[in-house]
């Protein structure tokens, strides 16, 4: 299901705990499946269970919780733009009605070239920068403008 090497950087991140408490490393593990599969499709999340020897209905509750997991295909850029009040009332609102209209799509939806997609996400701890945008749940943009969100869709589709 997945590969020698992502299941060798689970094994890293499960021996930092107990050898009871493996199922510590599930988000960790979650998120290694995920960038190896693109997202989490049942079939996998049940390997992580059964990898980390907890139920799957445990790891779909881990899974569900947190946005920065994709349920489904996603396309190559994964756009979160956090709207929560903080941002909300700094300017994201009309962040994600900018990226909407630019990508032409909206919340949840992914470009017909597969390359964007647009969510929408909770507190990234970073309302002092707002508005924010996560791509790919790795890399934070800061006090986006609409000068550098174009900018940043330019890099993104080279």
């Amino acid at each position: 299901m997945l590969s020698t090497e992502s299941l060798k950087r689970i094994d890293r991140e499960i021996a930092k705990y107990p050898l009871d408490q493996k199922q510590s490393a599930v988000m960790s593990a979650l998120a290694i499946a995920q960038e190896e599969k693109g997202w989490l499709a049942n079939e996998t999340m049940n390997f992580v269970a059964e990898y980390l020897g907890m139920p799957p209905i445990a790891v779909y509750e881990v899974a569900t919780f947190y946005n920065m997991y994709n349920l489904e295909p996603v396309g190559e850029y994964k756009i979160t733009v956090c709207t929560n009040l903080p941002c909300a009332l700094s300017g994201s609102n009309d962040t994600a009605a900018y990226l909407k209209q630019k990508l032409e799509i909206g919340f949840n939806q992914t470009t017909p070239d597969g390359k964007f997609t647009l969510k929408e996400g909770e507190c990234f701890g970073a309302c002092g920068d707002a508005p924010v945008l996560l791509v790919n749940n790795k890399r934070m943009c800061s006090f986006m403008s609409n000068e550098m969100i174009d900018k940043l869709l330019k890099e993104l589709d080279k």
